[in-house]
């Protein structure tokens, strides 16, 4: 087993001795990389000190202190997103060029393969930002002698090497399922957007001084990173890319293919319910756990927060109830048909919203969306508990009757998205990335259109007509 993994490791390092000599011979590549790597840090370093002298000005050095180490992460990331055409013209690049037949057809396996190209491909993004985070410490410590700490210093370290994985990775699938380079830098904006805003995400960490924060940016790096990696190992195929000329869009074809897996062998409604939706649901028991495990986790994380962030006693006061709560509900629509169809439509633009962000993150950020609910229901939970009322009493008046009929179909819906998501992941035997997702898309939608939605309109219509006077009858007495 260790024998077998070290001649596989000696082989895909052939490739990536292959690839980096050939990238640091050609000037093209390496003069911008390195001008761009030397300048922006001294780009930033002024940027630093002119920023010092101005809080300085207004007896705000913390503001100045906070802009440095985010300048810094910058730093490392700038050369990262210049560096990424190398990746995006690792595997199109060449076969534009007629030079990846011989490669192709050697003995190496396509891991190896994959994984030589995947490493050279890293090297030049981590040098270059390697270089820059040095180039600029040692500039900013000699204009203003500011040195960061050592664990901020780690942390800075492993936020551009994941982040170099992470869009390296990614570029590289890009590349490797593309016929042009043209397509392929099209498509790294759906890599460097997304990067974009999560830096955004970090900058408000950092401003906030909450470094601790940035240790669960970096475990959820890592995690996409490796999803992106086995997505691109589980759909490399030599044979495939040879023969793959010209991407055209096949919207007929499409259709076709998830009206096939969506209707199936069914002949009727109830023939679609017990053979497709049954067995839909069935195939995602998996997912079914992790979803419930998720939502359970986003209650306990609300809750925690409580102590920190208490709402005042008057807010969650039981007091006094019954009139004004149900002047309350009727101004909000309750008791009405047109409540119904408020509460219903907003639960499945949610969930269609965490759908279409679970495509782009293998169903993480999908599952962030239906976990926030739950997060602040077991905030005010616990807010209620600190008051000194009763968490169980709250919950079963407010959350209980419809929570009942909603929060099964959150899992579920959740779960439709984490296999959605996860469709890349996951080999499909005998078809390609396209044909794969677009039939997870129809078991999704079989989910959605079979349970959920229905289950949504059952709640809501609880959720209207119920749940109020159980909140009444339990809160008001």
């Amino acid at each position: 087993m260790l024998g077998s993994w070290r001649t596989s490791l000696r082989m895909a390092l052939v490739v990536t001795r292959r690839e980096a000599r050939d990238q640091f011979r050609d000037w093209r590549i390496i003069f911008p990389v390195v001008v761009l790597t030397l300048v922006f840090p001294a780009l930033m370093n002024f940027t630093a000190r002119q920023a010092m002298n101005f809080v300085q000005k207004y007896n705000a050095p913390l503001v100045g202190e906070r802009m440095i180490p985010f300048l810094l992460m910058v730093v490392g990331f700038f050369p990262i997103s210049v560096s990424l055409v190398i990746a995006l013209e690792s595997f199109v690049g060449e076969k534009e060029r007629h030079s990846i037949e011989p490669l192709l057809c050697s003995p190496l396996t396509d891991g190896q393969l994959y994984f030589g190209k995947l490493t050279a491909a890293m090297l030049p993004p981590l040098i270059a930002g390697y270089l820059g985070i040095l180039v600029y410490l040692i500039s900013v410590y000699v204009q203003i002698g500011w040195s960061p700490p050592l664990l901020l210093l780690v942390q800075i370290l492993l936020l551009t090497t994941i982040q170099a994985i992470l869009m390296v990775s990614g570029a590289v699938v890009v590349s490797s399922q593309t016929t042009s380079v043209r397509a392929a830098n099209l498509l790294a904006s759906f890599i460097i957007i997304p990067m974009s805003f999560l830096i955004q995400g970090e900058s408000i960490v950092m401003f906030w001084g909450q470094y601790n924060v940035l240790w669960w940016a970096i475990i959820g790096q890592v995690i996409i990173a490796s999803l992106l990696i086995r997505t691109g190992v589980a759909y490399f195929n030599r044979e495939e890319m040879l023969g793959r000329e010209l991407d055209t869009i096949r919207l007929g074809w499409a259709w076709r293919q998830v009206r096939s897996a969506f209707i199936g062998q069914a002949h009727s409604m109830i023939q679609w319910y017990r053979r497709e939706v049954l067995a839909a649901i069935w195939s995602v028991r998996i997912p079914i756990v992790i979803s419930a495990l998720c939502l359970g986790i986003a209650y306990l994380a609300g809750a925690s927060l409580a102590p920190q962030f208490r709402l005042p006693s008057d807010i969650v006061s039981f007091d006094k109830i019954s009139q004004g709560f149900i002047e309350g509900l009727q101004a909000a629509r309750f008791y009405s048909s047109s409540g119904i169809l408020v509460i219903w439509l907003q639960n499945i633009r949610a969930v269609l919203i965490a759908a279409v962000l679970g495509i782009f993150s293998f169903g993480v950020l999908g599952m962030l969306v239906l976990m926030l609910p739950l997060a602040l229901i077991g905030y005010v939970a616990a807010n209620v508990s600190l008051a000194g009322h009763s968490a169980l009493t709250f919950l079963a008046a407010l959350v209980l009757p419809h929570g009942l009929v909603e929060i099964p179909t959150m899992i579920l819906a959740g779960a439709a998205i984490l296999n959605l998501g996860a469709t890349f992941t996951a080999p499909a035997e005998g078809k390609t990335i396209g044909e794969a997702w677009l039939h997870a898309l129809a078991k999704w939608a079989k989910i959605m259109l079979g349970v959920v939605i229905p289950l949504f309109f059952i709640a809501a219509l609880v959720e209207v007509f119920i749940t109020p006077q159980v909140a009444v009858w339990l809160l008001g007495k």
